[in-house]
């Protein structure tokens, strides 16, 4: 295996990496995490939804995941093409949300799915994303029919995963 192949591997996984970072900043609610992801002056394109920079999509999800009991993001398939410090990808992501029970005491289930279109490059030796699009390719609406529910499950630093990989901090 030459040089270039081993070094494609190590940007492949460390792509991989920043995604799974992103997924577990937004369920854990560990901003510096999410903001992680993205380069200082990184841009996300969320259709009908946000447009701005990927800092301030951190920020706007903040608030929209506010009123949910519950979320959870997954990562799938994903095609990445390298080319030396730069990089591109499609990946498959389903989300789901709960939201908290309205005044009659109902709540829905949001099951999103969809891919996100990045740029990456990789500068100081950190991959992060230059610009993403992301496009829901489909979503659900569905009143919650709640199954188990594991209590140690939590959306901040009392959540078990904490005890095994702490909180971010951008070294």
């Amino acid at each position: 295996m030459s040089d270039e192949n081993i070094k494609e591997l190590f940007a492949r996984q460390e792509i991989h990496d920043v995604l799974c970072r992103y997924c577990r900043g937004l369920d854990r609610m560990d901003r510096e995490m999410a903001y992680s992801v993205w380069h200082d002056d990184g841009t996300a394109l969320y259709h009908d939804m946000y447009e701005g920079s990927g800092h301030g999509f951190v920020d706007w999800v903040w608030e929209a995941h506010a009123p949910t009991e519950r979320h959870s993001h997954q990562i799938a398939n994903s095609l990445v093409e390298i080319d030396g410090d730069s990089a591109r990808s499609e990946t498959y992501i389903t989300v789901v949300l709960w939201t908290n029970p309205d005044g009659e005491g109902k709540q829905t289930e949001i099951v999103g799915k969809g891919r996100y279109l990045d740029r990456w490059s990789k500068r100081n030796g950190r991959w992060a994303i230059d610009h993403r699009e992301h496009i829901l390719d489909m979503q659900t609406l569905n009143e919650l029919n709640r199954g188990y529910v594991n209590e140690v499950s939590a959306r901040d630093i009392s959540d078990p995963s904490f005890q095994v990989i702490p909180k971010f901090e951008d070294a």
